[in-house]
């Protein structure tokens, strides 16, 4: 992969993250919450959700080595206190950034077998088919990192946007159990990262993205 490619991928990867988290901000308001929305997270604006680490250097660290992307923003402020029903609604607002991928995703697969038909016929200069080669290269990017994204989110490990929509699923005994997990969220993650089991989730994924390709 060259520096361009790189580049491309962290603005996708960005992209993505944006979207995700404004989309939880959204929802939120939408179910009675405007905590996010007061303070401006409700924006496509990146400046407003960037972390380094999780927005900016691991997505970094992911394209160089070659992995699936993912990575995370300043979580979205929600105060449960303003939700009319605090666990269902949670359970929206989580499903809201990885929903939100997944459309993405979806109108990136749509653009980009729209242009792959187009490219078939192309005839032209040298110059139109590099730029269509480019929007190529930026739409499937898109859907890729956006899939990636929205999989790994839907993961139910806390803090990961899994774990609200579960505990949204479960009993308020059983939610409450489940929530005693938390503490002990990031080091299943590191599990799940070191021991390939992501590898494994994404594996499918990555196989159905090489056919689209063909």
């Amino acid at each position: 992969m060259n520096i361009a490619q790189i580049v491309i991928s962290l603005f996708v990867a960005l992209f993505a993250i944006t979207i995700h988290e404004a989309s939880h901000g959204w929802a939120a308001a939408k179910m009675g919450d405007p905590t996010a929305e007061s303070m401006g997270r409700v924006s496509l604006n990146p400046a407003a959700h960037i972390d380094l680490i999780g927005t900016i250097l691991l997505p970094l660290i992911l394209v160089i080595f070659h992995q699936p992307v993912f990575g995370w923003a300043k979580p979205v402020p929600v105060n449960p206190y303003n939700l009319r029903h605090p666990r269902r609604d949670n359970l929206w607002i989580s499903l809201a950034g990885p929903g939100a991928n997944l459309l993405a995703a979806g109108a990136a697969l749509v653009l980009f077998l729209v242009l792959k038909n187009i490219t078939l016929g192309l005839t032209g200069s040298a110059f139109l088919i590099k730029i269509v080669s480019g929007v190529g290269l930026i739409l499937f990017l898109a859907l890729e990192i956006n899939i990636s994204l929205a999989v790994f989110n839907l993961i139910p490990v806390p803090p990961l946007d899994g774990s609200g929509i579960l505990s949204g699923l479960l009993s308020d005994e059983a939610a409450a159990a489940y929530d005693r997990l938390r503490p002990y969220g990031i080091i299943i993650i590191v599990v799940l990262v070191y021991t390939n089991v992501l590898n494994l989730l994404f594996a499918p994924i990555q196989r159905l993205l090489e056919i689209l390709i063909r």
